[in-house]
């Protein structure tokens, strides 16, 4: 009697094969096709099927969420249009992060060295204020640091310093990256300056 082969082998248990195949029937029946502006009815959906979503998330009607029990977003995050996550284990979006059109967050690979070829994944998390720009890709296991930016078309195959602007392949530090303040900003701290140091008279 001949074994089976293990590469023919389910990578996933009985549960989460029919629980990605429900999602898979509502991301195209009612997903999918909403309208691009209906961000609330998305997240509904997503939170049906156990995604912990903040106010304020925008997920767009063409992005790919493997599995939404998995996915955990702050406030005001957002993932673009063909955006693909893949995330056998938890992904958390830090609040106002975003992933743009055609990126890739890879939360798994295969251990290639091992003949019995296992899926090997990882939780992840992109930090508060990050970019993912378009056609980028994050690597199984990258953590990505609050403000950094990981430049279009590039691949991060390892963990991206906070506030650093990346890019290439694979992708390297080019500049920190600085936030300008507006004028209403000033203005607000300013205020709160004036605030300081008239309490500090009294």
């Amino acid at each position: 009697m001949s074994k089976r082969d293990p590469h023919l082998e389910p990578t996933y248990s009985l549960q989460n094969r029919l629980f990605r195949a429900a999602w898979g029937i509502v991301y195209a029946t009612l997903y999918r096709p909403s309208p691009r502006p209906f961000h609330g009815w998305r997240c509904f959906l997503l939170r049906l099927f156990g995604a912990q979503l903040a106010p304020g998330v925008h997920p767009y009607p063409t992005a790919r969420i493997w599995a939404p029990w998995n996915l955990i977003c702050d406030d005001a995050a957002s993932i673009g249009e063909d955006a693909i996550i893949y995330n056998p284990k938890p992904l958390h979006l830090g609040s106002h992060a975003i992933v743009s059109q055609y990126a890739f967050i890879c939360g798994a690979t295969h251990d290639y060295e091992d003949p019995l070829f296992p899926t090997v994944s990882y939780p992840m998390s992109l930090g508060a204020y990050s970019w993912i720009c378009a056609r980028a890709c994050v690597q199984p296991g990258v953590q990505v640091g609050e403000g950094a930016v990981l430049a279009l078309a590039s691949v991060a195959t390892r963990n991206l310093e906070p506030w650093t602007v990346y890019g290439g392949v694979p992708a390297k530090p080019l500049k920190k990256r600085i936030w300008r303040h507006t004028e209403s900003e000033f203005a607000v701290v300013s205020q709160l300056d004036t605030s300081v140091s008239l309490s500090s008279q009294k």
